[in-house]
């Protein structure tokens, strides 16, 4: 039976000031369907590529959570707020002696210790969950929380404009950071400045991309949400860019939906795999002895 609700995969340019949650919402009454879901959280005062699925769209969303991204920050140095962004007002303030000290050398050798692999203790205000209850939960409810450290990567942190207002008390720093998934760029600010003794936050924060998904293709929300929905990413279209695929033929498809191992020439030989019928996504499967076994199943629709 066809479907004629929205499969696929939508990238979106989150604005300012609106959760995550609230994009989904957002896009849910735009495309006039309930099944919408995200791959990755950005904070409220984040902007920029935030991958949605749509109908079935979303089984495909676990294989964007965990890609790598990049981001382009402004780090505020001189000053430290409780979120590590600017969602809160500062309430740490450097000695301005230690400001006016800071330069452009010991900003960039800062920036240069949390390159690579490193082990980073994530903002307490965040998702991330506490014995079943989220820490920014737990920090509004007057805990002090401190978060396990974790090990992320930090492949490039390239930094761009310096400027010294150490008067003023600050200096801001625009960089460009790709990182693993589960690392907190606010965390990077708070942590600069403490290694430059003058404390840390982020001011701005863009996502420029998730994965193979940039900003050039994101689109943003109209205000009317009675406005024309863009075209979806296929689920086709989306798994040959997520994961090896391989074509079938329509017997070999309908087995594959029966749950059967089929045998697939030319199949990679390990690992998970999108196998396609024509332009539609038959499932995600996986090697098994004797050949390939579905894994999670995409309806195919018959007219």
């Amino acid at each position: 039976m066809s479907d004629s609700s929205p499969q696929g995969i939508l990238v979106c340019d989150k604005p300012q000031g609106i959760t995550s949650h609230g994009v989904v919402s957002r896009i849910r009454r735009w495309f006039g369907t309930r099944k919408v879901g995200h791959a990755g959280t950005l904070d409220p005062m984040a902007t920029g590529v935030l991958v949605l699925g749509l109908g079935r769209g979303t089984k495909l969303l676990t294989y964007i959570t965990g890609v790598s991204k990049t981001y382009l920050a402004t780090i505020r140095l001189g000053s430290a707020t409780p979120t590590d962004d600017a969602d809160s007002p500062a309430d740490l303030f450097a000695d301005p002696a230690d400001l006016a000290a800071v330069t452009a050398e010991r900003i960039s050798a800062g920036v240069a210790s949390l390159r690579g692999v490193i082990d980073q203790v994530p903002s307490a205000v965040s998702a991330i969950k506490v014995d079943g209850v989220r820490s920014y939960a737990r920090v509004r409810s007057g805990e002090d929380v401190v978060l396990k450290a974790r090990q992320v990567e930090v492949s490039r942190f390239d930094i761009g404009d310096i400027r010294f207002a150490a008067g003023e008390g600050h200096i801001d720093v625009d960089v460009e950071v790709d990182c693993s998934s589960g690392t907190y760029v606010r965390a990077l600010a708070r942590d600069l400045g403490s290694r430059l003794g003058v404390y840390g936050h982020l001011t701005a924060l863009r996502r420029t991309r998730v994965g193979a998904f940039g900003i050039g293709e994101a689109v943003e929300i109209p205000a009317d949400l009675d406005a024309p929905t863009p075209r979806l990413i296929t689920l086709a279209e989306a798994a040959r860019t997520l994961l090896p695929s391989v074509d079938v033929d329509a017997g070999r498809a309908k087995a594959l939906m029966q749950g059967k191992t089929v045998p697939v020439p030319g199949a990679p030989v390990d690992g998970e795999i999108a196998v396609l019928c024509g332009d539609e996504l038959v499932s995600i499967a996986e090697v098994r002895p004797g050949g390939l076994k579905s894994l999670t199943a995409f309806a195919i629709d018959r007219a």
